[in-house]
């Protein structure tokens, strides 16, 4: 044999073996905690070798009689609680915290504003920042509400724009990044402060800083007495703020525009724009920072990335309509996706190998199935 036919044959025998090593299943067990909030439950799912199950569901809220819906989950960096937010229920929702395992309320839940969604934890498990998404009243500024996690204790209350949502900290902790669906802006909190740094405009063919966002003219209290309110309908309508692992970007989903923006953390510009599927909504980077996953809400899919290309890796179908949340295995090898289904149908959890770009597992869960936080993974015995 030649030497081009033996290095050819060697070539041969090592992409199959990558191949088969890329297909083989998982060789751990993970699990993850998601919210179905039309059903007022909390699962516990598990992923590994004998497949995927429901473990545990558990009954949340305080009124038996109004749903008070389970929306925001985040977990802390030990896992030993879960921070939850319930949207609904007199009817401004509270925060939760969960001991993980038994799976018990620890202290009180705690009103915030209205409607609070998602939730994002300090490095150092001591403060949570959660957007009030204030669905159920006026278009007007709302807030992120501060909590110091030990006592479960709100400490401030940051106004910022209508409809906040999406909320995630720089790696270093020092800033926190909301999205604003009715404003067309990205704000950024300094977490020592708590008060707002900076801001950006994500309408379509405007992105750039933005310095003349006032909340008080949207109230009518500010110097042109809300004569400044804008009456433009979003062209970005973002869901989701997310910095990379390094912290030197952070990534955009523009639901109502069909694309990702990227914006650079120091120089506070446009880097580019990735054109999407339909509806991107929640944004997850693996942790070894190669790979960027997008639920595709009004797609019915999920999409994945190159984090420094910025090229689309592929689409992959959901099981069901309405593809929500995503969280991704320490070992940046699965994206859990939730799904919430239409009407009286299931939720599912979908579960992505990252390898191959395919769906290899989905789970029923009760209606609506949106919050999603990844819990642990160990070793299969």
């Amino acid at each position: 044999m030649t030497h081009s036919r033996l290095a050819t044959s060697l070539l041969a025998v090592l992409i199959m073996s990558v191949g088969s090593l890329e297909a083989q299943g998982p060789t751990a067990n993970y699990w993850v905690y998601v919210a179905a909030e039309s059903a007022d439950l909390l699962h516990l799912v598990r992923f590994g070798p004998d497949g995927a199950e429901v473990e545990k569901t558990i009954l949340v809220g305080e009124l038996p009689v109004e749903t008070e819906g389970p929306h925001g989950l985040r977990m802390s960096s030990d896992g030993r609680y879960l921070y939850m937010t319930t949207g609904h229920g007199i009817p401004d929702g509270k925060l939760w915290k969960i001991e993980t395992g038994p799976d018990t309320v620890v202290a009180e839940p705690i009103l915030l504003g209205r409607f609070p969604a998602t939730i994002a934890i300090t490095p150092d498990d001591l403060y949570a920042f959660i957007v009030n998404f204030n669905l159920h009243g006026e278009k007007e500024p709302s807030s992120v509400s501060v909590v110091y996690t030990p006592e479960l204790m709100e400490v401030a209350q940051t106004v910022t724009c209508i409809q906040p949502h999406g909320a995630r900290l720089h790696p270093m902790g020092t800033r926190l990044y909301s999205a604003c669906v009715a404003d067309d802006q990205i704000v950024e909190i300094d977490t020592e402060t708590f008060e707002v740094s900076r801001r950006f405009n994500v309408a379509k063919g405007h992105e750039g800083p933005l310095r003349d966002y006032d909340p008080d003219d949207y109230l009518g209290r500010g110097r042109d007495g809300g004569a400044a309110r804008r009456a433009t309908a979003p062209t970005c309508a973002p869901t989701w703020a997310l910095p990379t692992p390094s912290g030197d970007r952070i990534f955009v989903a523009c639901n109502g525009g069909d694309r990702i923006l990227e914006i650079d953390y120091e120089q506070w510009t446009l880097r580019r724009q990735i054109q999407t599927g339909r509806g991107p909504y929640n944004l997850a980077i693996t942790p070894d920072g190669k790979t960027l996953v997008a639920t595709l809400k009004q797609g019915a899919a999920v999409q994945f990335f190159d984090v420094e290309t910025g090229e689309s890796r592929g689409i992959a179908e959901s099981s069901t309509t309405v593809t929500h949340g995503v969280v991704i295995s320490p070992d940046s090898r699965y994206a859990f996706v939730t799904v919430e289904g239409v009407g009286a149908e299931p939720g599912k959890v979908d579960i992505y190998d990252l390898a191959t770009l395919e769906r290899v597992a989905d789970v029923p869960v009760a209606q609506q199935a949106g919050g999603i936080a990844f819990w642990k993974m160990e070793e299969a015995r």
